[in-house]
C-alpha cells in the first residue's frame, strides 16, 4: 500500500496552520495598530495566497520583497510558502543597480514593496529586469497604497481558497542573497527542510518558546531575524511584535509597554540601548532572554550587560546565510566562563575547525570553520563554480577563521578577508578591538588593515568615543602599545561619530578600508 505523501508532509506552509489550530485565539502578530490572533493570521495568509495565485504566482515562482518589517511582510512569507513559490528577500539599503542585479539573477517577475521603498523599487525594475507587477505591503505606520501597485488589502479580499499545491520538504523555499564584500552577491538556495531543521535547533538550543513575547526589530529580509526568531516564534506559538525601527527611542518604550520577554539584536544595537539616556528610566524587568549575533560581542560589553541587565540570560548565536543561518551557540551559563566564544555546534549541526588540508587543527591553532548539517543550502543559484568551491572536501566552508579549545568551544578570530597581514605578520582585528574596548571611554571600535608603503598593510583603529570622556587617539595608541605586540598595535587611530553598518548591524569594514585607504599616503 502506498500512502498519500501529504499525510507526512512537513513544510513551512503547514507550520502556521498547525499553530492556529492549537492556539487560535492567542495573539500572533502585533505591528503598529494591527493585531492578529493565530486564527486571523492563518486566514489572512490563505486569502493572500489566493489573491497572489489569481495574479499568476505558482509553485516555483520567484517573488522578491523589498520592504521594511511589517505585518504585510510576515503574511507574504507564509502565503508564498503555501503556493510553493520562492521568497527572494532583498536588502533595502542597496542601490538600484544592486537591487536590479538580484532581480535579474533570481528571475523574479513580481516585487513586493512598501511606500517608503517604492521609488527604489521602481528605479531598480527599470534596469532590464523581468518584473511586471508590484505588490504594495502595508507598513508599521499608516500609509497609502501606490496607485500602480496591487494593494495588500485587495489581495486579501479574495475568499480563503488557495489552490492545492503538491509540496515536499525538499522543495525550494527561498533564495537569500549574501551580503558579503564580493562584487556579485550569491543566492543561497534553502529548502523547507533546511529551514525547519534549523527551527528545531533554535527551539532546542536557543530556548525559543511559545511562552515568549518577542520583538522582531532587525530586518526580516535577513535570515537571522526571519528564521532564527520569527519562524520559530510562529512554530511554537509565541507573541510576535514586529517593528521596523531598531532604535533605542522605539525599542526601550516598546519593551516596557508590552512586557517583552525575548529580544535579539547584534552587538551594535545592544550597545546603543546601553548608551541611551532612556535606558536608566525604562522598566526592562520583563526581559529575561537576550540574543546577539551577526558580529562578535566585545567581552567588556558582555560584562557591562551582566551588571546592568542582571535578569537577562544571554545567548550568542553564530552562523551564516548558507546554513539557514544558525550553526553554533554559546549559552547563558557560558557567557563569562567562555567570553568571546561562539560556543559549540547546535543540535542538528556538525562543526570542525580545519587547516588547508582539511585536517582538524590542534586546540589553540587557527583554522577555518566548516559544517555538515541538514540546515545547509542546496547551493548557490545559477552558480555551480562557487557552489563547488563552498563544499570542497565534503564540508561547507564558512570563510571564518577560528580556534577551538579542548572542550570543543569555538572562538572566531576573523573572516579570512579581514585578517590583516602587516610586515609579514598576521593580525586578527578582533584581538586589537577587544584590547581597545578595555578603555572606559570607548563606545565602539573597528580595526582594519589599509595599504602602507613599508608594511604593505598597517593596522588602523576607528574609534567612537563615549560622550563626555576625555579620550584621545594618543591614549588609545599608548594603551595598545603597552598591552600588544608592536606589530599588532594600530599605526594610527581615527575618531568618528559613528561606524558604518548594514541594517542587520554588521560593521561594514570594507567602507572603513576604502575611507581610510590613503591615510599613509
Amino acid at each position: 500500500m502506498t500512502l498519500d505523501p501529504s499525510l507526512r508532509r512537513q513544510t513551512l506552509a503547514d507550520l502556521l496552520r498547525r499553530t492556529a489550530k492549537r492556539l487560535p485565539q492567542r495573539t500572533a502578530i502585533i505591528c503598529g495598530a494591527t493585531e492578529w490572533t493565530y486564527a486571523d493570521f492563518d486566514r489572512i495568509c490563505d486569502r493572500l495566497a489566493t489573491g497572489l495565485a489569481h495574479r499568476g504566482v505558482t509553485k516555483g515562482s520567484r517573488v522578491a520583497v523589498l520592504a521594511r518589517n511589517s505585518h504585510g511582510f510576515a503574511a507574504l512569507r507564509f502565503a508564498l510558502a503555501r503556493l510553493g513559490a520562492v521568497l527572494v528577500p532583498i536588502n533595502f539599503m542597496l542601490k538600484p543597480e544592486e537591487v536590479a542585479y538580484i532581480l535579474r539573477h533570481a528571475g523574479a517577475e513580481m516585487l513586493a514593496t512598501d511606500s517608503g521603498l517604492a521609488t527604489l523599487a521602481r528605479a531598480a525594475t527599470k534596469l532590464d529586469t523581468k518584473v511586471t507587477s508590484f505588490v504594495w505591503l502595508p507598513s508599521e505606520d499608516p500609509s497609502t497604497p501606490e496607485p500602480d501597485m496591487i494593494a495588500f488589502d485587495d489581495l486579501i479580499a479574495a475568499p480563503p481558497t488557495p489552490p492545492t499545491v503538491a509540496l515536499h520538504g525538499h522543495d525550494l523555499l527561498q533564495i537569500v542573497y549574501t551580503s558579503g564584500t564580493e562584487s556579485m552577491p550569491k543566492g543561497a538556495m534553502l529548502t523547507h527542510d533546511a529551514v525547519i531543521w534549523q527551527y528545531v535547533s533554535c527551539i532546542a538550543d536557543a530556548a525559543i518558546s511559545g511562552d515568549d513575547l518577542m520583538v522582531h526589530a532587525l530586518p526580516l529580509y535577513h535570515c537571522a531575524q526571519l528564521d532564527v526568531f520569527f519562524g520559530p516564534g510562529i512554530y511554537t506559538g509565541a507573541i510576535n511584535i514586529i517593528t521596523a525601527k531598531p532604535t533605542p527611542d522605539n525599542l526601550l518604550p516598546l519593551i516596557q509597554r508590552f512586557g517583552v520577554t525575548s529580544f535579539f539584536a547584534p552587538p551594535t544595537v545592544w550597545i546603543s540601548l546601553l548608551r541611551s539616556p532612556l535606558f536608566e528610566t525604562s522598566d526592562l524587568s520583563s526581559l529575561v532572554k537576550g540574543y546577539y549575533g551577526a558580529s562578535i560581542m566585545p567581552v567588556e560589553v558582555l560584562r557591562e550587560m551582566a551588571r546592568r541587565l542582571p535578569n537577562v540570560r544571554l545567548w550568542n548565536l553564530y552562523g551564516q546565510t548558507e546554513i539557514a543561518p544558525l550553526a553554533t551557540m554559546l549559552g547563558p551559563d557560558e557567557q563569562l566562563t567562555k567570553p568571546g566564544s561562539c560556543g559549540r555546534a547546535v543540535l542538528n549541526v556538525e562543526t570542525r575547525v580545519v587547516d588547508d588540508r582539511m585536517q582538524d587543527v590542534a586546540p589553540g591553532e587557527v583554522g577555518e570553520i566548516v559544517h555538515r548539517s541538514p540546515h545547509l543550502m542546496l547551493g548557490y543559484f545559477h552558480d555551480d563554480e562557487r557552489t563547488k568551491a563552498a563544499f570542497e572536501g565534503g564540508w561547507f566552508h564558512s570563510g571564518d577563521l577560528a580556534t577551538i579549545d579542548a572542550e570543543g568551544y569555538i572562538t572566531v578570530v576573523d573572516r579570512k578577508k579581514d585578517m590583516i597581514k602587516t610586515g609579514g605578520e598576521n593580525v586578527a582585528s578582533r584581538e586589537v578591538e577587544e584590547m581597545i574596548y578595555r578603555l572606559d571611554g570607548v563606545s565602539e571600535v573597528a580595526v582594519v588593515g589599509v595599504p602602507h608603503p613599508r608594511w604593505v598593510e598597517a593596522v588602523v583603529a576607528v574609534v567612537v568615543p563615549k560622550p563626555g570622556h576625555a579620550l584621545t587617539p594618543e591614549a588609545v595608541m599608548a594603551h595598545c602599545a603597552t598591552h600588544l605586540a608592536s606589530f599588532k598595535a594600530p599605526k594610527t587611530v581615527v575618531f568618528a561619530d559613528t561606524l558604518p553598518k548594514n541594517p542587520s548591524g554588521k560593521l561594514l569594514k570594507r567602507e572603513l578600508r576604502a575611507a581610510h585607504a590613503g591615510v599613509f599616503g
